[in-house]
């Protein structure tokens, strides 16, 4: 939210309710009984307009609590193995990891992109319908940097056919755009792409013989997951950090 633009208001009943603490009639009851609190003094007024501002989650406490991040929220999540990209598949989903009441939010908050079931790492999720297009907009250029651990040793000529942007996918009428590739040793390697195509990576190996046993994503744009962000875990990000997604490498 701009410093300069003047915040919008909504009555603290709604507002709270959009952010999952409950509904209109409860937060009414909290409000009452005085468990709302802005900028030291209690709230009692369910129908008061609270401006929406970035900082309100340093003025006001719902319950003793500091209040949820306002709409406008990115994070940046430890995707561990196993776990899907999705409200509504069976099995254990992301959004499983966050607390309960935000996925109550509205908006509500959705993956930038997916990365499958069986791919670990960087995952942002925003209640930010503009971010999100921003970012996923071929335009934009956002790189992706995925590890890749191989299940049989590299030939030598993956990184030559990879930048090529001539490498056609099977079942695919248009080559892929260039991919740069950092071999680590002779089963690892890394892989920067500036498309999404499905399954992109291990689709890549498998065209030149080869076969992806594990595949990590550690930065999107300019921005890398921190080694100590355990799988699992989450932090919400800082303006300067959403603005470093749009500052990676660009296709050579």
């Amino acid at each position: 939210m701009s410093g300069t633009a003047k915040a919008a208001t909504l009555r603290l009943d709604r507002l709270l309710a959009n952010l999952g603490y409950g509904s209109r009639r409860e937060i009414g009851q909290l409000a009452k009984a005085g468990l709302v609190v802005l900028d030291g003094a209690p709230v009692r007024d369910a129908d008061r307009r609270i401006a929406v501002s970035a900082d309100l989650s340093a003025r006001m406490t719902v319950d003793g609590e500091a209040l949820d991040p306002p709409p406008g929220l990115a994070l940046m999540l430890h995707k561990p193995l196993g776990v899907t990209c999705s409200h509504k598949e069976a099995g254990p989903l992301v959004y499983g990891l966050l607390p309960e009441r935000w996925r109550r939010r509205d908006p509500a908050l959705s993956t930038v992109g997916r990365l499958d079931k069986e791919t670990s790492g960087f995952l942002l999720l925003t209640d930010d319908g503009a971010l999100l297009h921003r970012i996923i907009a071929p335009k934009s250029n956002v790189a992706k940097r995925y590890q890749v651990t191989l299940d049989r040793p590299l030939k030598g000529d993956e990184a030559a056919i990879f930048s090529s942007g001539t490498l056609m996918l099977e079942g695919e009428d248009k080559p892929l755009l260039p991919v740069e590739t950092q071999v680590h040793d002779a089963t690892h390697a890394a892989v920067t792409l500036h498309e999404g195509r499905y399954h992109q990576v291990r689709r890549m190996f498998a065209a030149v013989g080869n076969h992806v046993v594990a595949l990590h994503r550690d930065r999107i744009g300019g921005l890398a997951l921190p080694e100590d962000l355990e799988a699992g875990a989450y932090r919400i990000l800082g303006e300067a950090e959403i603005q470093a997604v749009f500052a990676g490498p660009r296709p050579a």
